[in-house]
């Protein structure tokens, strides 16, 4: 019986949740788990609806047009005029292939970029598009699934460690600010 570790290995790794679920990951445990079906995935199209029936021993469906419809890969763009540096862009983009700085001018590194077009409904000036690879010149190749995927694990390790951080911070803010409090009350006492 085949794993959500084989499944997930023959997804492509955008991480673009397209296919209703929040990454790869969780979609292939879905899979597994027969929650959902293999026909969910855009990015990956027919190729891997086809290995994915291959392993599960299924017929291979068509793409679900729910879940959008197959394309070459895609690159992400920014317009480097109309970037107001408002970093909207950024939190979302699962693989950190935008760089930039608040009130900077923000781009897409496009040896990283998954073509998840994550990025594109957070941008309020609309300067993100996406564009397939091959209109790009010089566009390097779509970075390979195990890349995605290590750099989607880097990302959330990093959004988590951060909300730790800040969680520790506003702890010890409220502790100190409780001290203060019961320091003060003491000495309206006396």
């Amino acid at each position: 019986m085949a794993t959500a570790d084989d499944i997930d290995a023959l997804l492509p790794q955008t991480q673009c949740a397209r296919c209703g679920y929040n990454g790869c990951r969780p979609y292939a445990e879905a899979i597994a788990a027969g929650a959902a079906e293999i026909n969910q995935c855009p990015p990956g199209g027919l190729a891997t609806i086809v290995a994915l029936a291959t392993l599960l021993h299924r017929e291979a469906p068509a793409l679900n047009p729910a879940n959008g419809i197959e394309g070459p890969p895609l690159l992400a763009q920014i317009d480097a005029d109309a970037c107001i540096g408002c970093v909207k862009c950024l939190p979302p983009c699962p693989v950190d292939a935008i760089i930039g700085a608040r009130k900077q001018m923000h781009t897409v590194i496009a040896e990283l970029c998954t073509g998840c077009e994550l990025c594109v409904a957070p941008c309020p000036v609309d300067c993100i598009v996406m564009v397939p690879r091959s209109a790009v010149a010089e566009a390097p190749p779509a970075p390979e699934p195990h890349s995605n995927r290590e750099r989607f694990h880097a990302h959330n390790a990093r959004i988590t460690r951060r909300a730790q951080e800040h969680a520790a911070v506003l702890a010890a803010s409220k502790q100190a600010a409780n001290a203060k409090s019961a320091g003060q009350t003491t000495d309206v006492a006396r």
